[in-house]
């Protein structure tokens, strides 16, 4: 395992973080077993561990928290806050405002198990919400000894700046790190988002490295997908291949096998190696359900792919470029909702 400093937060991490988004409901339900699978990555070398409150409405939270009992001073823990955990009263329960900010922290150090979080991440932009409110908040909580650092995640570059002149303006901490999608398909990141990040001195960790299980390998052009069952079920427009966006995907993935054959790789070690080739790049977040997932993520550790290998890829998706967008998985805050494209009116 390879370790790098994240940003200028003086934490050393491995390029391999833990996401904890598939234990529980979602994903896997048998709390031992993610047990079991979270002690497995610790012990090979993995000291990075990234959740949220919303990731089963809190469930992952406190899966997490019962791992690590009894080693908690050696992982750097990262969670996140912004969504609603209930859908059904959601009012003032989400968003950046210092109101849910305070209120959820307490909730996520509870199921945690820990008097501190190193790293608590906002997890989407809020336009309702001044970014100095979420700043002065997060401040406050590094003095109260509440998180070590604090981060974004999916942020347009754009409001990664903002944010950094305003915490320079009024003497606030900064964020410190950014967790955007990235990979192989999802190269609309390199755009802006990691240039942006590089700059500031960031960390960053990113998310969906196998773009929702298209460099799985699994999934292949001309042979049948079964849209009953997995993600595939829970978004089947996302990968049927009837649907001409679907095609460019597809192919792309087809060459990519092709890539990762000649250099002696599986398509998933190509993909998580890919992603921390970018100089921007702290960790991967790899997100196993099943303990065979993590030693197949595992195998990518330690990889470098020359820039023969690296020239290929950039043939068949541009640095750049979006093939896959993560199909509303990640979309731009400047472009939705609708409301923000529109006149302002009576409605």
């Amino acid at each position: 395992m390879r370790y790098r400093p994240l940003g200028k937060t003086g934490i050393e991490v491995s390029t391999q973080a833990l996401g904890t988004m598939m234990f529980g409901a979602v994903g896997n339900p048998d709390h031992e077993d993610c047990i079991r699978i979270i002690h497995a990555a610790l012990d090979q070398g993995i000291n990075f561990v990234d959740t949220a409150d919303m990731y089963s409405a809190g469930e992952s939270e406190e899966i997490v928290g019962k791992a690590l009992k009894g080693r908690r001073d050696d992982v750097v823990l990262a969670t996140k806050v912004h969504f609603p955990l209930d859908d059904e009263n959601p009012r003032n329960q989400r968003g950046n405002s210092r109101r849910w900010i305070i209120q959820e922290v307490e909730h996520s150090l509870r199921r945690l198990g820990t008097d501190w979080i190193d790293v608590y991440q906002i997890h989407r932009p809020d336009h309702t919400t001044d970014i100095e409110e979420t700043l002065w908040t997060l401040t406050d909580l590094v003095s109260q000894g509440k998180i070590r650092a604090f981060g974004t995640s999916t942020f347009p570059a754009e409001e990664i700046v903002e944010a950094y002149h305003v915490s320079e303006r009024r003497g606030y901490g900064k964020f410190r790190t950014e967790q955007p999608p990235y990979s192989m398909l999802s190269r609309g990141v390199e755009r802006s988002v990691l240039p942006t990040a590089l700059r500031l001195g960031m960390g960053v960790l990113t998310w969906s490295p196998l773009a929702w299980g298209f460099l799985t390998g699994k999934l292949r052009k001309d042979q049948p997908i079964d849209l009953t069952t997995g993600r595939a079920a829970l978004a089947p427009h996302r990968f049927d291949p009837s649907l001409p966006e679907n095609a460019a995907k597809y192919d792309a993935v087809e060459q990519l096998i092709e890539v990762a054959a000649d250099a002696g790789l599986s398509l998933p070690e190509l993909a998580l190696a890919f992603v921390t080739t970018h100089p921007a790049v702290t960790a991967v977040i790899n997100g196993p359900r099943t303990m065979e997932q993590l030693d197949g993520l595992l195998k990518a550790a330690d990889l470098t792919l020359d820039d023969a290998t690296l020239d290929r890829i950039d043939e068949i998706v541009p640095p750049g470029k979006d093939i896959y967008d993560s199909n509303g998985a990640w979309q731009s805050p400047a472009l939705t909702p609708a409301a923000l494209r529109r006149p302002v009116g009576d409605r």
